[in-house]
């Protein structure tokens, strides 16, 4: 499992039919992204769906 997959910011986009990154890059961000040049996403935010429901305890 790739980190994208357990992202907030990686969506189902119903027009395309596959799961994209709803980070707005620029073009040199793009082409590191695509590369896979980057070390670490710096946009990544870890999905966490039960993260309200430790709150309220």
């Amino acid at each position: 499992m790739s980190l994208c997959e357990t992202c907030a910011n990686y969506v189902y986009d119903d027009e395309y039919e596959y799961y994209v990154c709803e980070v707005n890059l620029d073009e040199d961000e793009m082409l590191k992204f695509l590369e896979g040049s980057l070390d670490r996403c710096p946009w990544y935010r870890l999905d966490d769906e039960y993260r309200i429901v430790r709150r309220q305890m």
